[in-house]
Protein backbone atom coordinates (compact mmCIF):
# COMPACT_ATOMS: atom_id res chain seq x y z
CA UNK A 1 0.00 0.00 0.00
CA UNK A 2 1.30 3.43 -0.94
CA UNK A 3 1.93 5.67 2.06
CA UNK A 4 0.14 8.99 1.85
CA UNK A 5 -1.51 11.76 3.82
CA UNK A 6 -4.97 13.16 3.14
CA UNK A 7 -5.67 16.75 4.12
CA UNK A 8 -8.85 18.78 3.91
CA UNK A 9 -8.94 22.49 3.17
CA UNK A 10 -11.63 23.73 5.54
CA UNK A 11 -12.02 26.88 3.46
CA UNK A 12 -13.26 24.93 0.44
CA UNK A 13 -14.06 21.51 1.85
CA UNK A 14 -11.81 19.87 -0.74
CA UNK A 15 -9.55 16.97 0.24
CA UNK A 16 -6.16 16.18 -1.21
CA UNK A 17 -3.91 13.15 -1.01
CA UNK A 18 -0.14 13.67 -0.80
CA UNK A 19 2.29 10.73 -1.04
CA UNK A 20 4.91 10.07 1.64
CA UNK A 21 8.26 9.30 -0.01
CA UNK A 22 11.40 8.34 1.97
CA UNK A 23 9.79 9.57 5.18
CA UNK A 24 8.89 13.00 3.78
CA UNK A 25 6.21 14.86 1.87
CA UNK A 26 6.87 17.23 -1.01
CA UNK A 27 6.56 20.91 -0.14
CA UNK A 28 5.81 21.48 -3.84
CA UNK A 29 2.70 19.32 -3.55
CA UNK A 30 1.60 21.29 -0.49
CA UNK A 31 2.21 24.56 -2.32
CA UNK A 32 -0.16 23.51 -5.10
CA UNK A 33 -2.90 23.03 -2.54
CA UNK A 34 -2.02 26.01 -0.33
CA UNK A 35 -0.53 28.64 -2.66
CA UNK A 36 1.06 31.57 -0.86
CA UNK A 37 1.08 29.77 2.49
CA UNK A 38 4.51 28.77 3.78
CA UNK A 39 5.68 26.30 6.37
CA UNK A 40 7.11 28.18 9.35
CA UNK A 41 10.03 26.17 10.71
CA UNK A 42 12.77 28.23 12.45
CA UNK A 43 16.05 26.34 12.60
CA UNK A 44 14.74 23.73 10.11
CA UNK A 45 13.57 21.59 13.03
CA UNK A 46 11.09 19.66 10.88
CA UNK A 47 12.16 20.46 7.32
CA UNK A 48 14.26 18.29 5.02
CA UNK A 49 16.19 20.69 2.77
CA UNK A 50 18.03 17.99 0.83
CA UNK A 51 18.01 14.38 -0.30
CA UNK A 52 21.27 12.64 0.53
CA UNK A 53 22.76 9.17 0.39
CA UNK A 54 25.84 10.00 2.46
CA UNK A 55 24.98 9.67 6.16
CA UNK A 56 22.10 7.91 7.91
CA UNK A 57 21.22 9.11 11.38
CA UNK A 58 18.50 7.76 13.67
CA UNK A 59 18.56 9.91 16.78
CA UNK A 60 15.96 7.87 18.65
CA UNK A 61 17.78 4.57 18.21
CA UNK A 62 21.26 6.12 18.49
CA UNK A 63 22.40 4.97 15.04
CA UNK A 64 24.99 6.66 12.81
CA UNK A 65 26.15 5.19 9.50
CA UNK A 66 28.36 6.49 6.71
CA UNK A 67 27.16 5.15 3.34
CA UNK A 68 25.48 2.31 5.25
CA UNK A 69 28.51 1.34 7.35
CA UNK A 70 28.00 1.57 11.15
CA UNK A 71 30.21 4.22 12.74
CA UNK A 72 31.32 1.65 15.33
CA UNK A 73 32.85 -0.59 12.64
CA UNK A 74 34.56 2.28 10.86
CA UNK A 75 36.06 3.62 14.09
CA UNK A 76 37.30 0.15 14.98
CA UNK A 77 38.79 -0.90 11.64
CA UNK A 78 39.14 2.03 9.25
CA UNK A 79 41.24 5.19 8.90
CA UNK A 80 40.20 8.77 8.30
CA UNK A 81 41.56 8.81 4.74
CA UNK A 82 39.66 5.62 3.91
CA UNK A 83 36.48 7.06 5.42
CA UNK A 84 36.98 10.27 3.42
CA UNK A 85 37.18 8.18 0.25
CA UNK A 86 34.01 6.34 1.29
CA UNK A 87 32.07 9.55 1.93
CA UNK A 88 33.13 11.05 -1.39
CA UNK A 89 32.79 7.97 -3.59
CA UNK A 90 30.05 5.92 -1.98
CA UNK A 91 32.12 2.75 -1.60
CA UNK A 92 35.14 1.64 0.39
CA UNK A 93 38.27 1.66 -1.81
CA UNK A 94 40.10 -1.38 -3.09
CA UNK A 95 43.75 -1.65 -2.13
CA UNK A 96 44.92 -0.05 -5.39
CA UNK A 97 42.26 2.68 -5.20
CA UNK A 98 43.29 3.55 -1.67
CA UNK A 99 46.98 3.69 -2.53
CA UNK A 100 46.24 6.10 -5.36
CA UNK A 101 43.99 8.17 -3.08
CA UNK A 102 46.57 8.26 -0.30
CA UNK A 103 49.28 9.24 -2.78
CA UNK A 104 47.14 12.03 -4.26
CA UNK A 105 46.28 13.52 -0.85
CA UNK A 106 49.84 13.20 0.40
CA UNK A 107 51.17 14.94 -2.71
CA UNK A 108 49.08 18.06 -2.04
CA UNK A 109 49.81 18.74 1.63
CA UNK A 110 52.12 21.71 0.98
CA UNK A 111 50.63 25.21 0.78
CA UNK A 112 51.78 28.01 -1.49
CA UNK A 113 54.61 29.99 0.11
CA UNK A 114 52.68 33.22 -0.39
CA UNK A 115 49.82 31.84 1.73
CA UNK A 116 52.22 31.33 4.59
CA UNK A 117 54.59 34.28 4.22
CA UNK A 118 52.29 37.02 3.01
CA UNK A 119 48.82 36.00 4.08
CA UNK A 120 49.11 34.15 7.40
CA UNK A 121 51.95 36.37 8.59
CA UNK A 122 49.69 39.37 8.14
CA UNK A 123 47.45 38.43 11.07
CA UNK A 124 47.79 40.01 14.49
CA UNK A 125 50.20 38.06 16.68
CA UNK A 126 47.44 36.68 18.92
CA UNK A 127 44.83 35.98 16.23
CA UNK A 128 42.45 33.10 16.94
CA UNK A 129 43.55 30.06 14.89
CA UNK A 130 39.99 29.36 13.75
CA UNK A 131 39.60 32.89 12.42
CA UNK A 132 42.89 32.44 10.57
CA UNK A 133 41.70 29.11 9.14
CA UNK A 134 38.41 30.58 7.87
CA UNK A 135 40.31 33.34 6.07
CA UNK A 136 43.06 31.08 4.73
CA UNK A 137 40.62 28.56 3.24
CA UNK A 138 38.78 31.37 1.45
CA UNK A 139 42.10 32.78 0.23
CA UNK A 140 42.96 29.49 -1.48
CA UNK A 141 40.36 30.28 -4.14
CA UNK A 142 42.64 33.10 -5.34
CA UNK A 143 45.54 30.67 -5.84
CA UNK A 144 43.67 28.05 -7.86
CA UNK A 145 41.82 29.65 -10.73
CA UNK A 146 40.58 26.30 -12.03
CA UNK A 147 38.54 25.95 -8.84
CA UNK A 148 35.65 27.73 -10.53
CA UNK A 149 35.36 24.90 -13.08
CA UNK A 150 33.06 23.05 -10.71
CA UNK A 151 31.43 20.97 -13.46
CA UNK A 152 34.73 19.73 -14.86
CA UNK A 153 35.26 16.31 -13.18
CA UNK A 154 39.06 16.50 -13.21
CA UNK A 155 39.13 20.03 -11.79
CA UNK A 156 36.56 19.20 -9.14
CA UNK A 157 38.52 16.15 -8.00
CA UNK A 158 41.71 18.21 -7.82
CA UNK A 159 40.08 20.79 -5.52
CA UNK A 160 38.66 18.05 -3.28
CA UNK A 161 42.10 16.49 -2.90
CA UNK A 162 43.70 19.88 -2.27
CA UNK A 163 41.26 20.81 0.47
CA UNK A 164 41.51 17.52 2.36
CA UNK A 165 45.32 17.58 2.05
CA UNK A 166 45.93 21.22 2.92
CA UNK A 167 43.45 21.64 5.78
CA UNK A 168 45.80 20.05 8.39
CA UNK A 169 48.72 22.13 7.07
CA UNK A 170 46.73 25.37 7.36
CA UNK A 171 45.42 24.35 10.78
CA UNK A 172 48.89 23.63 12.16
CA UNK A 173 50.26 26.82 10.61
CA UNK A 174 47.52 28.86 12.29
CA UNK A 175 48.39 27.33 15.66
CA UNK A 176 52.13 27.83 15.28
CA UNK A 177 51.62 31.47 14.32
CA UNK A 178 49.29 32.09 17.27
CA UNK A 179 51.92 30.85 19.73
CA UNK A 180 54.91 32.46 18.01
CA UNK A 181 56.53 29.27 16.70
CA UNK A 182 58.01 28.77 13.21
CA UNK A 183 56.09 27.00 10.47
CA UNK A 184 56.76 23.26 10.05
CA UNK A 185 56.57 21.78 6.56
CA UNK A 186 54.61 18.56 6.01
CA UNK A 187 56.47 15.27 6.31
CA UNK A 188 54.84 13.13 3.65
CA UNK A 189 56.52 9.97 4.90
CA UNK A 190 54.06 10.06 7.81
CA UNK A 191 50.42 9.02 7.77
CA UNK A 192 47.64 11.62 7.83
CA UNK A 193 47.21 12.11 11.61
CA UNK A 194 50.93 11.72 12.40
CA UNK A 195 51.84 14.30 9.77
CA UNK A 196 49.44 16.76 11.38
CA UNK A 197 50.89 16.09 14.85
CA UNK A 198 54.38 16.62 13.43
CA UNK A 199 53.38 20.01 12.00
CA UNK A 200 51.83 20.90 15.36
CA UNK A 201 54.55 19.86 17.80
CA UNK A 202 57.89 19.48 16.03
CA UNK A 203 60.60 21.72 17.50
CA UNK A 204 64.18 20.93 16.44
CA UNK A 205 64.27 17.15 16.11
CA UNK A 206 65.15 15.80 12.61
CA UNK A 207 61.91 13.83 12.49
CA UNK A 208 58.95 14.01 14.82
CA UNK A 209 57.92 10.65 16.24
CA UNK A 210 54.44 10.48 17.68
CA UNK A 211 53.11 7.75 19.93
CA UNK A 212 51.01 5.35 17.80
CA UNK A 213 48.24 5.39 20.41
CA UNK A 214 47.89 9.17 20.12
CA UNK A 215 47.97 9.10 16.33
CA UNK A 216 45.32 6.39 16.27
CA UNK A 217 43.11 8.22 18.78
CA UNK A 218 43.25 11.37 16.64
CA UNK A 219 42.40 9.32 13.56
CA UNK A 220 39.36 7.89 15.36
CA UNK A 221 38.23 11.37 16.39
CA UNK A 222 38.59 12.51 12.77
CA UNK A 223 36.45 9.55 11.66
CA UNK A 224 33.74 10.33 14.21
CA UNK A 225 33.61 13.98 13.13
CA UNK A 226 33.90 13.37 9.39
CA UNK A 227 30.19 13.86 8.71
CA UNK A 228 26.94 14.24 10.57
CA UNK A 229 24.17 14.72 8.07
CA UNK A 230 22.61 18.20 7.60
CA UNK A 231 24.23 20.06 10.49
CA UNK A 232 24.78 23.83 10.58
CA UNK A 233 28.16 23.90 8.83
CA UNK A 234 27.17 21.31 6.21
CA UNK A 235 24.05 23.32 5.47
CA UNK A 236 26.25 26.41 5.09
CA UNK A 237 28.42 24.47 2.63
CA UNK A 238 25.39 23.43 0.60
CA UNK A 239 23.73 26.85 0.69
CA UNK A 240 26.84 28.70 -0.52
CA UNK A 241 27.64 25.89 -2.94
CA UNK A 242 24.14 26.17 -4.42
CA UNK A 243 25.18 29.54 -5.84
CA UNK A 244 27.93 27.65 -7.73
CA UNK A 245 30.68 29.35 -5.75
CA UNK A 246 34.04 27.60 -5.84
CA UNK A 247 34.60 24.90 -3.17
CA UNK A 248 37.13 26.99 -1.20
CA UNK A 249 34.60 29.80 -0.70
CA UNK A 250 31.88 27.31 0.24
CA UNK A 251 34.24 25.50 2.62
CA UNK A 252 35.23 28.81 4.22
CA UNK A 253 31.53 29.45 4.88
CA UNK A 254 31.26 26.03 6.51
CA UNK A 255 34.31 26.81 8.64
CA UNK A 256 32.73 30.10 9.67
CA UNK A 257 29.59 28.27 10.79
CA UNK A 258 31.76 25.87 12.76
CA UNK A 259 33.48 28.84 14.42
CA UNK A 260 30.29 29.56 16.36
CA UNK A 261 30.28 28.31 19.96
CA UNK A 262 26.95 26.55 19.46
CA UNK A 263 28.52 24.30 16.83
CA UNK A 264 32.29 23.85 16.85
CA UNK A 265 32.80 25.23 20.34
CA UNK A 266 30.74 22.66 22.21
CA UNK A 267 33.66 20.54 23.47
CA UNK A 268 35.46 23.71 24.59
CA UNK A 269 32.37 24.55 26.66
CA UNK A 270 32.59 21.12 28.30
CA UNK A 271 36.20 21.72 29.38
CA UNK A 272 35.29 25.13 30.80
CA UNK A 273 32.37 23.58 32.70
CA UNK A 274 34.50 20.77 34.14
CA UNK A 275 37.20 23.27 35.13
CA UNK A 276 34.60 25.43 36.83
CA UNK A 277 33.27 22.44 38.80
CA UNK A 278 36.85 21.73 39.85
CA UNK A 279 36.54 18.46 41.74
CA UNK A 280 34.32 15.40 42.17
CA UNK A 281 33.07 16.72 45.50
CA UNK A 282 31.53 19.73 43.78
CA UNK A 283 29.54 17.72 41.24
CA UNK A 284 26.36 17.17 43.34
CA UNK A 285 26.09 20.88 44.10
CA UNK A 286 26.59 21.71 40.42
CA UNK A 287 23.87 19.24 39.42
CA UNK A 288 21.51 20.85 41.91
CA UNK A 289 22.25 24.29 40.48
CA UNK A 290 21.56 23.06 36.96
CA UNK A 291 18.24 21.51 37.98
CA UNK A 292 17.24 24.66 39.80
CA UNK A 293 17.96 26.69 36.67
CA UNK A 294 20.22 29.12 38.49
CA UNK A 295 22.02 31.70 36.38
CA UNK A 296 24.52 30.46 33.82
CA UNK A 297 24.69 26.88 35.14
CA UNK A 298 24.20 24.57 32.16
CA UNK A 299 25.03 20.91 31.68
CA UNK A 300 27.41 21.01 28.71
CA UNK A 301 28.08 17.92 26.59
CA UNK A 302 24.71 16.31 27.36
CA UNK A 303 21.80 16.10 24.96
CA UNK A 304 21.80 16.67 21.22
CA UNK A 305 19.60 18.35 18.65
CA UNK A 306 19.11 15.01 16.87
CA UNK A 307 20.03 12.22 19.31
CA UNK A 308 17.37 11.33 21.86
CA UNK A 309 19.46 8.46 23.11
CA UNK A 310 23.14 7.90 23.92
CA UNK A 311 25.24 9.41 21.13
CA UNK A 312 26.98 6.36 19.57
CA UNK A 313 30.12 8.43 19.02
CA UNK A 314 30.37 9.20 22.74
CA UNK A 315 30.83 5.55 23.66
CA UNK A 316 33.61 5.14 21.10
CA UNK A 317 35.38 8.28 22.31
CA UNK A 318 35.14 7.18 25.92
CA UNK A 319 37.18 4.06 25.05
CA UNK A 320 39.66 6.10 23.00
CA UNK A 321 40.13 8.38 26.00
CA UNK A 322 41.40 5.46 28.07
CA UNK A 323 44.04 4.66 25.43
CA UNK A 324 45.18 8.30 25.32
CA UNK A 325 45.41 8.65 29.09
CA UNK A 326 47.64 5.57 29.27
CA UNK A 327 50.19 7.59 27.28
CA UNK A 328 49.62 11.13 28.51
CA UNK A 329 48.62 10.42 32.08
CA UNK A 330 45.13 10.79 33.44
CA UNK A 331 43.48 14.12 32.80
CA UNK A 332 42.45 15.38 36.26
CA UNK A 333 39.14 16.54 34.81
CA UNK A 334 38.26 12.96 33.81
CA UNK A 335 37.19 12.06 37.35
CA UNK A 336 34.90 15.09 37.39
CA UNK A 337 33.45 14.05 34.03
CA UNK A 338 32.87 10.45 35.12
CA UNK A 339 31.16 11.57 38.32
CA UNK A 340 29.02 14.03 36.41
CA UNK A 341 27.99 11.34 33.93
CA UNK A 342 27.23 8.87 36.75
CA UNK A 343 24.96 11.27 38.61
CA UNK A 344 23.23 12.64 35.52
CA UNK A 345 22.45 9.19 34.11
CA UNK A 346 20.91 8.09 37.40
CA UNK A 347 18.78 11.22 37.80
CA UNK A 348 15.24 11.12 36.41
CA UNK A 349 15.42 14.87 35.77
CA UNK A 350 18.00 14.32 33.02
CA UNK A 351 16.96 10.89 31.72
CA UNK A 352 13.33 11.98 31.31
CA UNK A 353 14.62 14.84 29.15
CA UNK A 354 16.81 12.39 27.24
CA UNK A 355 19.99 14.22 28.19
CA UNK A 356 22.74 11.70 27.53
CA UNK A 357 26.44 12.36 26.90
CA UNK A 358 27.21 13.42 23.33
CA UNK A 359 30.40 13.38 21.25
CA UNK A 360 31.65 16.62 22.79
CA UNK A 361 31.61 15.38 26.38
CA UNK A 362 34.83 13.35 26.09
CA UNK A 363 36.49 14.67 22.91
CA UNK A 364 37.69 17.84 24.62
CA UNK A 365 39.34 15.81 27.39
CA UNK A 366 41.31 13.86 24.78
CA UNK A 367 42.36 16.98 22.89
CA UNK A 368 43.44 18.67 26.11
CA UNK A 369 45.41 15.60 27.23
CA UNK A 370 47.20 15.59 23.86
CA UNK A 371 48.27 19.20 24.39
CA UNK A 372 45.84 21.05 22.11
CA UNK A 373 44.79 24.46 23.45
CA UNK A 374 41.07 25.19 23.67
CA UNK A 375 41.31 27.58 20.72
CA UNK A 376 42.29 24.65 18.48
CA UNK A 377 39.21 22.53 19.23
CA UNK A 378 37.03 23.94 16.41
CA UNK A 379 40.05 23.82 14.07
CA UNK A 380 40.42 20.08 14.72
CA UNK A 381 36.72 19.70 14.03
CA UNK A 382 37.15 21.49 10.68
CA UNK A 383 39.98 19.19 9.57
CA UNK A 384 37.77 16.15 10.09
CA UNK A 385 34.54 17.62 8.71
CA UNK A 386 36.15 18.75 5.43
CA UNK A 387 35.56 15.33 3.87
CA UNK A 388 31.87 15.41 4.78
CA UNK A 389 31.45 18.99 3.57
CA UNK A 390 32.99 18.13 0.21
CA UNK A 391 30.89 14.97 -0.13
CA UNK A 392 27.72 17.02 0.34
CA UNK A 393 28.97 19.77 -1.98
CA UNK A 394 29.69 17.21 -4.69
CA UNK A 395 26.35 15.48 -4.17
CA UNK A 396 24.49 18.79 -4.35
CA UNK A 397 26.11 19.64 -7.69
CA UNK A 398 25.39 16.18 -9.10
CA UNK A 399 21.74 16.64 -8.10
CA UNK A 400 21.65 19.98 -9.97
CA UNK A 401 20.13 21.51 -6.82
CA UNK A 402 18.43 24.86 -7.10
CA UNK A 403 20.00 27.88 -5.45
CA UNK A 404 18.95 28.07 -1.80
CA UNK A 405 16.23 30.67 -1.32
CA UNK A 406 13.97 30.03 1.70
CA UNK A 407 10.69 31.87 2.19
CA UNK A 408 9.73 34.06 5.14
CA UNK A 409 6.62 35.11 7.02
CA UNK A 410 6.56 38.89 6.87
CA UNK A 411 5.68 40.53 10.22
CA UNK A 412 6.68 44.15 9.49
CA UNK A 413 4.72 47.33 8.82
CA UNK A 414 2.05 47.63 6.13
CA UNK A 415 2.54 50.03 3.21
CA UNK A 416 3.16 53.61 4.33
CA UNK A 417 4.24 56.88 2.75
CA UNK A 418 7.62 58.50 3.08
CA UNK A 419 7.69 61.39 5.61
CA UNK A 420 10.26 64.20 5.16
CA UNK A 421 12.76 64.43 8.02
CA UNK A 422 11.46 67.86 9.05
CA UNK A 423 8.03 66.37 9.79
CA UNK A 424 9.16 63.24 11.63
CA UNK A 425 8.50 63.03 15.34
CA UNK A 426 6.05 65.93 15.23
Amino acid sequence: MTESITITDNRSGESYEIPVVNGGVSATDWAKILPGIWFYDPGFMSTAAAESSITYLDGTAGILRYRGYPIEQLAESSTYLEVAYLLLNGELPTESQFEQWRHDVTSHTFIHENVRKRFLDGFHYDAHPMGMLVSAVAALSTFYFDAKDIFDPASRQKQIIRLIAKMPTLAAAAHRFSVGMPFVYPDNSLDFPSNFLSMMWKVAEPRYETDPALSRALDILFILHADHEQNCSTTAMRVVGSSHADPYSACAAACAALYGPRHGGANEAVIRMLSEIGSMENVPAFISEVKAGHGHMRLQGFGHRVYKNYDPRAQIIKKAADDVFEVTGRNPLLDVALKLEEIALSDEYFTSRRLYPNVDFYSGLIYQAMGFPLEMFPVLFAIARTAGWLAHWQEMLDQDSKIARPRQLYTGADARDYVPMSRRGA
